[in-house]
């Protein structure tokens, strides 16, 4: 036997005014995204302006925007070099971060106050850009892709997040291994990651969209053209009155400049469009289940 719950009139009102907001916020979003887009398309004989791009669709579509950006060698090994930081970044920090976190969820570690401070002092008290600059150059970092991510490979925040989700863990399991004769190494490896795929996704994916869009520091340390990464190219695409230096001449003859520029930032989102999808509900719970102790 079912029993349907009825809504009183002020629960109605309350869902149509949340229903309402919704479509409200979705419309705000969805418009500036969808105007860069149709943008991307517009061809060069478009009669208008690059202020006219908030339309439901254009007339007349042309990729030359897109075949511009991805026909030139200087994108492609732009979008190579992000991409291998993406990767080395997300293996690095997550190298650095489980183990770091891992520690600071046992509760019987001797000195683990002490430790716990020490990983909060960086966290409160920012030492500043001139001390990272001096220690990335004085490690030899500098114009290497490494200098990207390797000083942000340990976030602070991550790392509390991820010591929460791992003293959520049946205690249990852990304290059954050490009596076997486990080492700590063997229980992380083991038994805490095997169960842990949620939250190794979830700050995977906080880590890799930093690296994605992190052009501070590729901007600092990267001198060499060849190691630039994508954001690298796509701020001087921004900031460039002209693209004669980043598209051929034919291909710029082609398509307007602020079709390239709406072009090159869809491109740059490509990637974390496609991968959030498949990590979608290992997101969610990660971040629920991380965030329930401090």
């Amino acid at each position: 036997m079912t029993s349907t719950i009825r809504l009183t009139r002020s629960d109605r009102l309350f869902h149509f005014f949340i229903d309402a907001g919704l479509v409200l916020i979705f419309t705000l979003l969805i418009i500036p995204i969808w105007s860069t887009l149709t943008l991307s398309f517009r061809p060069n004989d478009f009669i208008g302006s690059a202020l006219d791009g908030m339309f439901l669709a254009p007339w007349k579509w042309s990729t030359a925007a897109y075949r511009a950006l991805l026909g030139h060698r200087s994108f492609l090994s732009a979008a190579g070099n992000s991409f291998r930081i993406f990767f080395e970044g997300v293996a690095t920090a997550l190298f650095f971060t489980v183990p770091l976190a891992y520690v600071l969820s046992i509760k019987t570690l001797p000195g683990r106050k002490l430790l716990y401070g020490i990983v909060l002092v960086p966290y409160l008290f920012n030492p500043g850009l001139v001390p990272n600059y001096l220690l990335v150059t004085k490690l030899g970092l500098s114009n290497t892709l490494a200098a990207v991510f390797l000083p942000g490979a340990v976030s602070v925040y991550n790392t509390l997040i991820m010591k929460s989700f791992f003293e959520e863990l049946p205690e249990e399991l852990k304290e059954s291994a050490r009596i076997d004769g486990a080492s700590e190494l063997t229980v992380l490896l083991k038994i805490i990651l095997p169960l842990s795929k949620p939250i190794l996704l979830t700050i995977g994916l906080y880590y890799g969209v930093h690296f994605w869009n992190d052009f501070f520091n590729a901007m600092l340390y990267i001198n060499d053209a060849k190691l630039q990464p994508l954001p690298i190219l796509l701020r001087n695409i921004l900031l460039s009155s002209g693209m004669n230096e980043y598209v051929e001449a034919n291909a710029f003859g082609e398509a307007p400049i602020y079709a390239i520029k709406a072009a090159s930032v869809f491109l740059a989102a490509i990637p974390m469009l496609v991968a959030y999808p498949f990590i979608q509900k290992y997101f969610v719970k990660g971040t629920m289940l991380g965030s329930v102790k401090g």
